[in-house]
């Protein structure tokens, strides 16, 4: 037995024939304890190797995906640590562990709130309960920027070293988290009575699924991927992905410490050096032609006929996020693996000229987002590479009428501009304006009217309209507005106050 334990190559055909054994049916409690008795500690590396090497063999990444909390359940604890590296305060691995750490806090907060549901949800503590539910899931909601950064950041470099399918098969996970974490504010949310009865069914079947889907990828990224990661990139490497990381954000962690590892040098941030491109129509020089592609309305990017990432426009209000690290990036590995086969279709048919475009578009975070691939062919028709054209056509899809070009003239006044770019509803009409309140006297001795606005919008009428005027944009005021299902507009005058106007449906 021992001489099974401590040779590798013999622990991981057990381990693959482990987990082949479960994707041919055999009961997952009984490989476990299997696991468990037979294992005693296995290197982080082979476990790596051994999803690489059953993705390689033909095990399909979504059976691997399926199978994976399986096994790294049944791993946990078992995997042994010993071997790796210790990183410095600001590493970019160290703010990912401490980012998990505030993580697990929350998740520690929910369960102690989960336990008490009964004695919670009772008169004038359940709307509190009810409450601290939503904000506590609304702080985990923010684990998708910890995502992104292994996804766009790290993910690029693990793949040049020939590591592609653990990290399929965690970003599969992480889109799992992410429908958990939906469906579970979507239940947090839902209309009716709040009873003990009806809160410990959206717990089993929504709530603590995602949460244990977050502290599960916490223990996959703390057993396998960071050791590993270690091993594979190079302090160079960290430090690329480090100098790129606050472009994304962080995750209920702010870094208090700057990283600067020694004899790492820092690559000059490249700029558009002077010269002159000569095309047919025309020419620029450099400095000029990135000016132009970088304010153009829209975002694109380039994809060569290798299938890799060429190029991306930088504008300053980015619809999907982009990030250096994924230049000479397989296509396919910039989407989830929900949507490789969609992306490969397209890439097909542009290729073998089945099609020309493939236009989407998408509800996202309020706005209406269109994206439309195009494919590129030169004057002899070859297929030069795929480009992705995405924009937010939000505002667009509300102008009506004449924006002509005689009748443009430069405004001063805030009113005109606003007018300018947007057109007033069809619902304000000011003969529906039932109440008007000019809330700066409020404002100024420090009273919020968002309370007096709940309240008096009670009594409108469906249809009827609730002004509020205010010398700022009142956003919070707003969203909860909106959320109440209220329609909302706001807009400034000529004086520089804002008139903001609530429509009861």
């Amino acid at each position: 037995m021992s001489e099974l334990i401590n040779n590798s190559q013999r622990r991981k055909d057990l381990l693959k024939h482990m987990i082949l054994q479960l994707h041919e049916g055999v009961a997952p409690e009984a490989i476990r304890a299997r696991m468990i008795d037979l294992m005693s500690k296995i290197p982080y590396g082979e476990v790596v190797e051994v999803e690489q090497e059953l993705i390689d063999e033909g095990l399909p990444e979504t059976e691997i995906l399926r199978l994976c909390d399986i096994h790294t359940q049944a791993l946990e604890g078992h995997i042994d640590l010993s071997g790796m590296k210790i990183v410095p305060p600001g590493h970019p691995v160290d703010t990912f562990k401490q980012e998990n750490r505030e993580l697990m806090k929350v998740s520690d907060e929910l369960h102690e709130l989960f336990s008490k549901v009964e004695t919670e949800i009772t008169g004038q503590f359940s709307e509190k309960y009810h409450n601290a539910l939503k904000a506590l899931f609304n702080s985990l909601m923010d684990v998708d920027k910890h995502y992104r950064r292994k996804e766009n950041l790290l993910f690029p470099f693990l793949e040049k070293y020939g590591i592609t399918g653990p990290p399929k098969v965690m970003w599969g996970k992480h889109d799992e988290t992410r429908d958990l974490l939906k469906n579970a504010i979507n239940a947090l949310n839902m209309p009716g009575n709040f009873t003990s009865e009806v809160m410990k069914v959206k717990i089993e079947l929504y709530l603590h699924p995602a949460v244990k889907a977050i502290t599960d990828m916490i223990m996959k990224e703390k057993e396998i991927l960071f050791p590993m990661a270690l091993d594979k990139l190079t302090e160079a490497e960290w430090y690329d992905i480090y100098r790129q990381t606050s472009e994304i954000g962080y995750c209920l962690y702010d870094p208090k410490t700057n990283w600067n590892p020694q004899g790492v040098k820092i690559a000059e941030k490249t700029s558009a050096e002077e010269g002159t491109i000569n095309l047919p129509s025309g020419k620029f020089t450099s400095e000029e032609l990135l000016t132009i592609l970088n304010t153009l309305p829209v975002d694109i990017t380039f994809v060569d006929r290798d299938d890799k990432v060429k190029y991306f426009s930088q504008g300053k209000e980015r619809i999907f996020d982009r990030n250096r690290a994924i230049l000479g990036r397989d296509v396919r590995m910039c989407h989830p693996p929900s949507s490789v086969h969609i992306v490969d279709q397209i890439i097909s048919d542009f290729k073998e000229g089945k099609a020309d475009s493939a236009p989407f578009w998408i509800q996202m975070h309020g706005k209406f987002i269109h994206i439309e691939y195009f494919a590129l062919r030169n004057e002899r028709g070859e297929y030069l590479g795929t480009l992705e054209i995405s924009q937010d056509l939000t505002d667009r899809r509300t102008l009506t009428g004449d924006q002509r070009l005689v009748s443009y003239r430069k405004k001063e006044e805030k009113q005109d501009k606003a007018e300018m770019i947007m057109n007033k509803p069809e619902w304000l009409d000011p003969v529906l304006i039932k109440i008007s309140l000019d809330a700066r006297p409020l404002l100024a001795q420090g009273i919020h009217p968002l309370e007096r606005v709940q309240n008096e919008c009670t009594t409108l009428k469906q249809g009827e309209i609730y002004e509020i005027i205010t010398p700022f944009p009142p956003a919070p005021m707003i969203e909860k507005m909106t959320a109440a299902g209220f329609e909302t507009h706001s807009e400034s005058s000529a004086d520089g106050m804002f008139h903001t106007y609530f429509h009861k449906l």
